[in-house]
């Protein structure tokens, strides 16, 4: 989820662990801890987009990460706050909950995460956007009320529990809700004989109205959307996977690891006689007749060694801005 977010769930994980001793000092501690996880994204400062991906949600959203790591970073808040009655158990609880619970947001995301780290798994349940208003705004609602109970312990923690029910609730509906649209989703492809081999449904941006389908056949990807108030049936838009073009690059390194990172589910593309290679799970960022582009794509070149390499697709913030509006649009079912 996003940082802003991450940083809510810490805060209410820090205030329900030790709110009764530091009030808001404990909504701080944990604010921290929920943002821990993502500071592996410094490393996309010292290497490429690929590696930066593949090691993103790796080792510092496992259990393993928060299992150790809390040792360290609960005798440090221990060592600080001991005059208040802070016990080393707690600060461990505290950090433990506040990285745990950050790697276990994610997993209900598209990215998913890799709990079980260094086992290469990632969990996805791809039942909510990265940004979530539904899930944030109320959540820091409660946290905000929480925070203002400075001398009422009691309206203090009932607001953070109910912040915290409540979030919960909603990661919940959200799972209900993407089991109904894969129903929707497998019964329109049967009503329309379509012969696959897998299926995969997410909703799109911020929002949990209008889902997202890609559904993978022998040579190709179809890629449809879901709005709960559409009237009609589900149309989906064909793009050839042409793997064809890669078939001497199988056992390069490089496309394995892009394949691996895209779990699979990637087109690739010749323009200008250049080729890209196209994840699908994200979308497209431009849908405009032949003018196509989707949200994460990698240009194949041969770099300054002689070696082949790629670079990410540069996205344009107006574009970006174009999707949203065409998405509000096609989330009222039109």
């Amino acid at each position: 989820m996003d940082s802003l977010t991450q940083i809510i769930l810490g805060g209410a994980i820090g205030n329900a662990v030790l709110g009764n001793k530091l009030k808001n000092k404990a909504v701080l501690y944990g604010a921290v801890a929920g943002t821990i996880p993502d500071l592996d994204v410094a490393v996309g400062w010292f290497t490429d987009s690929l590696t930066a991906l593949e090691i993103h949600r790796g080792i510092s959203h496992s259990i393993l990460f928060a299992l150790v790591s809390s040792f360290l970073f609960g005798y440090i808040l221990f060592r600080r706050e001991r005059n208040k009655g802070v016990t080393y158990e707690e600060g461990y609880w505290l950090f433990f909950w506040g990285l745990f619970t950050h790697s276990l947001l994610d997993a209900f995301t598209s990215w998913g995460t890799r709990l079980l780290w260094p086992m290469d798994y990632s969990f996805a349940f791809k039942s909510i956007f990265v940004i979530d208003p539904l899930y944030t705004l109320p959540f820091l609602f409660f946290l905000i009320q929480s925070m203002r109970s400075k001398n009422d312990l009691v309206k203090r923690m009932q607001y953070n529990t109910l912040g915290l029910i409540v979030s919960t609730g909603y990661l919940c509906i959200t799972l209900f809700l993407k089991g109904v649209v894969y129903y929707k989703f497998t019964d329109s492809l049967g009503k329309q004989n379509i012969e696959y081999t897998s299926l995969s449904v997410k909703p799109t941006a911020m929002n949990t109205i209008l889902w997202n389908g890609i559904v993978e056949t022998k040579d190709s990807f179809l890629i449809g959307e879901y709005s709960f108030f559409d009237q009609s049936q589900l149309r989906f838009q064909v793009f050839n996977k042409n793997h064809h073009y890669t078939e001497q690059l199988m056992n390069h390194q490089l496309l394995k690891r892009l394949v691996r990172v895209s779990e699979g589910k990637f087109t690739i593309s010749e323009e200008d006689e250049r080729l890209y290679f196209n994840d699908l799970r994200f979308g497209l960022l431009k849908n405009n007749g032949d003018d196509i582009q989707f949200a994460f794509s990698y240009e194949f070149y041969v770099n300054s060694h002689g070696e082949l390499a790629v670079r990410e697709v540069k996205k344009e913030r107006a574009d970006g801005i174009i999707l949203l509006k065409k998405l509000w649009q096609r989330l009222k079912g039109m």
